[in-house]
């Protein structure tokens, strides 16, 4: 949750009729990502009437993928589900996803089939990523899939069991294993609210997600540099010929200054994308913790 207080009374309703009537020992744990409303305060309230409910307040916004991580962390049951407070993933389907469980499945994930209620530009640069993302990546992941799935105690020890900091859990959902199946659903428009996610932090998001799980990105440059090569070799020899049939030749000064901006252009990319890499590995050597719990409320001990 983050920034999510409108929408509370509409999440617990489309709750208690759905997963109520599946006859489950529920626990509901709910992370307050440091919202800046009252989300905590209104989710206290409940909490207080409500012996399903665990609270978790985060000491700050670290972010969705830690906040998720808390989730997991702190989950004690034998079924998983994580779910976004702004009701884009319908609760309702939970029972089927707990149906496929019982016929011998791991991981029921959710797949979006129908995101209508997002922009073009929206729907276009997810479709993108998913491509370039299974193009490149070590372990592809399912296509249009999220967060919102039903996963097995086994599959969230596994999760819990890996150590990184920048976690993309997208990829490290699929990396795990077990068995998975998936079961589409059209995605609705957010119940209330906006969304925390701004064009820029998706596009820092997909930047993780590349460099989590591929390593294309630094070997890429190696087929450039030798590209390059290739192409500076074949461009002396032409000057040689050149200069041998029709005598002396003089390079031209703008012909120059773009070949020189050009190579610094592709020296700048790829000592940036060599910084991605290494600022990861920053943030991995110092081993700080992925989040901070400020407040617990209805956890024995």
């Amino acid at each position: 949750m983050h920034n999510e207080a409108m929408g509370l009374d509409l999440l617990f309703q489309r709750l208690n009729a759905s997963v109520g009537q599946l006859g489950l020992d529920l626990e509901i744990v709910c992370v307050d990502d440091g919202s800046s409303d009252d989300t905590y305060e209104r989710m206290a309230q409940r909490a207080a009437t409500d012996p399903r409910i665990r609270l978790v307040g985060l000491s700050r916004n670290f972010g969705k993928e830690a906040a998720l991580t808390a989730g997991l962390d702190l989950a004690s049951g034998d079924l998983v589900v994580p779910l976004d407070a702004d009701l884009q993933d319908p609760p309702e389907l939970i029972g089927e996803f707990v149906t496929l469980w019982e016929q011998g499945y791991d991981v029921v994930y959710g797949v979006r089939s129908d995101r209508s209620s997002d922009s073009r530009a929206k729907r276009w640069t997810a479709g993108t990523f998913y491509r370039l993302f299974n193009v490149v990546a070590h372990q592809p992941i399912p296509a249009s899939t999220g967060d919102f799935r039903l996963m097995d105690r086994a599959v969230v020890e596994a999760l819990k069991a890996l150590p990184e900091r920048n976690r993309f859990m997208k990829g490290l959902f699929a990396w795990v294993g077990f068995r998975q199946v998936g079961v589409p659903y059209a995605r609705p428009a957010r119940a209330a609210g906006e969304s925390s996610w701004p064009y820029r932090s998706l596009f820092r998001f997909a930047l993780d997600g590349m460099t989590s799980f591929s390593t294309a990105p630094l070997r890429v440059w190696t087929y450039v540099g030798v590209g390059a090569a290739v192409v500076a070799l074949l461009a002396a020899l032409a000057i040689i010929v050149r200069v041998l049939v029709a005598g002396r030749d003089v390079p031209g000064y703008a012909s120059l200054m773009v070949v020189i901006l050009f190579a610094f252009a592709l020296q700048m990319i790829a000592l940036g994308i060599l910084g991605e890499y290494i600022g990861r590995m920053y943030q991995e050597v110092k081993g700080r913790p992925i989040y901070v719990i400020r407040d617990r409320i209805g956890f024995d001990g």
